[in-house]
């Protein structure tokens, strides 16, 4: 009887990624109350899938058993992204549908209310791409925005991406109505992409207009 040997799916490591002013590290349980905090945020509703209300449930099984699953699957890989000073949680950037055979994923990210303005959905994206490109060596970072969230473009853009083109019709984001509720809404999105070639000057383009620059992983 002949057997086939079946090649295991590849993982990220289970890694921190550290910055001048941020740590990019798995979630544990003391980040659930600033998760919940941020994930009920106006802006992250409107233009992400999380659901809505989020609770301390949602919460749990995503720091329990959603973010952990996304590494040990394959995946992708779910960071915490803390200030490193005040260990205080500010984002999450999330590496998701990822290829293993052409070395592709794709980023999603989303900053806390308390922390926007700061640069640091700049800085943590370009930290994971770096990580992605000199030690994964990985040659496609996908990002899709939608089309009317320009601060989340203006991060595509700042870290280099391409626009590709736009999915038309391809999202639903949220919408806030009369009532104070939330309604769905048909919205197209745009596709950017990031290569290794792209990075090139950028970290210090970046630092020149002010913003900390990649140091270490571990």
């Amino acid at each position: 009887m002949e057997r086939h040997m079946t090649t295991p799916t590849p993982v990220f490591p289970d890694i921190s990624i550290s910055t001048d002013r941020l740590v990019l590290r798995a979630f544990d349980e003391d980040d659930i109350p600033a998760h919940i905090e941020m994930m009920n945020d106006e802006h992250v509703i409107a233009w992400t899938s999380v659901p809505h209300p989020y609770t301390a449930r949602d919460a749990l099984e995503f720091v329990r058993l959603h973010a952990p699953a996304e590494r040990t699957s394959g995946r992708g890989i779910v960071f915490a992204v803390t200030e490193f000073l005040t260990q205080r949680l500010v984002g999450v950037v999330h590496l998701q549908n990822t290829n293993w055979r052409t070395l592709a994923t794709e980023v999603g990210y989303v900053i806390a209310p308390w922390a926007r303005g700061e640069g640091y959905a700049t800085e943590a994206v370009l930290a994971a791409a770096q990580w992605l490109f000199r030690d994964q060596r990985f040659e496609r970072v996908e990002l899709r925005t939608a089309a009317d969230n320009t601060a989340s473009q203006q991060v595509a853009q700042k870290i280099g991406c391409i626009s590709e083109g736009v999915l038309r019709n391809a999202w639903i984001a949220r919408t806030q109505t009369e009532d104070g509720g939330w309604a769905d809404i048909r919205t197209d999105l745009i596709v950017w992409s990031l290569l290794p070639e792209d990075l090139d000057g950028v970290a210090d383009q970046l630092a020149d207009a002010g913003y900390a620059s990649y140091a270490d992983w571990n």
